[in-house]
């Protein structure tokens, strides 16, 4: 399997399986944001992993940047939407698979 297939296979998992944790939520509870936030960092364990992945993000916005101007990528935003609207595991293969088909497309 090439590398560009492989991320797009990642960042299709990356939508569906958090999303399958996510949509009982939001069934439950609607888009109760302060709930959200106190059951995200409702103990230690899951604001060690709140906090990795917002650092994660952070990163990976910074290397956006820096990759979109290398490559002359359009559309930047998409990715940083797609972190905030489903995370970064979409977002960042999303982000690999189109930056793979941007370099392919200059051979």
């Amino acid at each position: 399997m090439r590398m560009k297939n492989l991320y797009l296979l990642l960042a299709i998992l990356g939508a569906v399986l958090p999303y399958s944790y996510f949509i009982p939520f939001l069934r439950a509870n609607g888009l109760d944001i302060n709930l959200f936030t106190s059951e995200l960092f409702t103990n230690d364990i899951s604001s060690f992993f709140a906090t990795d992945f917002l650092i994660s993000c952070f990163i990976f916005w910074v290397f956006l940047f820096q990759e979109v101007r290398k490559h002359h990528m359009k559309h930047w935003w998409i990715y940083i939407a797609a972190t905030l609207t489903v995370g970064l595991s979409f977002s960042f293969p999303l982000f690999l698979y189109f930056r793979q088909k941007t370099i392919e497309g200059r051979k």
